[in-house]
């Protein structure tokens, strides 16, 4: 699939600078980071479910811990 993305001046030559350094191509960098970027968003979606969750099922003991 490809997707179209338009980056400002600045973002795109620090993107190559990036992607220089690490003897990388531009767009396998670019799949890096949004592996990474979604990957963060499941992790901290998944914790605020089980934080959620707990938060549920102990509520008396946390209310209690609060006082």
């Amino acid at each position: 699939m490809v997707t179209t993305v338009n980056l400002p001046d600045e973002l795109h030559a620090a993107l190559k600078r990036v992607a220089d350094d690490e003897h990388r191509s531009m767009n396998a960098t670019i799949l890096v980071a949004v592996e990474r970027y979604v990957a963060d968003r499941s992790h901290r979606s998944r914790v605020r479910e089980l934080a959620t969750d707990v938060a549920r099922r102990h509520a008396e003991l946390l209310d209690r811990l609060g006082k």
